[in-house]
């Protein structure tokens, strides 16, 4: 029959107790090595868990990275719109004033050739206008002043200072606009009605509105 327990053999016991317990709870909250990746491993080795923290460099490429994504899809989207949007060519007027006669002396006056590719050429005794478009292939010639000569750049075709060819493989001369006065006294020129002088038949530069009287 077992006797009364002293009071060392409690405090024996209790001490057991806790011991136990605290192994018990070791075991049960973590076993072996920390999982690669966890917070644990990286505590476990000393390592910060919270992300790097924001600066003004990360800001600048984060707003970066934003500007470019936005540009290239705002790019991909007018390209869209644009796929549905009609094609229109602007084209100069046909009829349009040119100044006063007396604006213009005698020769050629290439100053309208860029916006309305026309000539303007006075004789002593007329104005007309030349369309600068080559009869050959629809070249554009140029005026060369020190020759007193037009002269087609693409297949060598040449005319003289009335736009009447001369050499070259262009069939015909060049044609000729329709000119008139305006109230105002100034010229108007209509590019939409040509005067020709197709090879072999009767010229029409002595039309009326093919030129005008100075």
């Amino acid at each position: 029959m077992a006797g009364p327990e002293t009071k060392s053999d409690k405090a024996n016991l209790g001490t057991a107790s806790r011991t136990d317990a605290s192994a018990a709870g070791a075991a049960s909250s973590y076993v072996g090595s920390p999982a690669v990746g966890t917070s644990k491993a990286a505590a476990a080795a000393g390592l910060a868990t919270v992300g790097p923290k924001a600066s003004e460099t990360n800001e600048r490429r984060r707003r970066l990275v934003w500007c470019s994504v936005t540009a290239f899809l705002g790019a991909w989207f007018i390209a869209f719109l644009r796929f549905f949007l009609p094609r229109t060519l602007f084209e100069p007027p046909t009829v349009f004033k040119i100044g006063y006669a007396s604006d213009y002396a005698l020769g050629v006056d290439s100053k309208w050739q860029q916006k309305y590719r026309i000539w303007v050429d006075r004789t002593p005794d007329r104005l007309f206008v030349i369309y600068a478009r080559c009869t050959h292939l629809g070249c554009t010639p140029d005026w060369k002043a020190s020759e007193n000569k037009f002269k087609c750049p693409c297949h060598g075709s040449g005319y003289d200072n009335e736009g009447v060819n001369f050499e070259g493989p262009a069939p015909r001369p060049m044609d000729r606009a329709h000119v008139e006065l305006a109230p105002d006294g100034q010229i108007v020129v209509d590019v939409s009605r040509l005067y020709q002088w197709p090879k072999g038949q009767t010229s029409r530069f002595n039309d009326p509105g093919s030129f005008l009287s100075v």
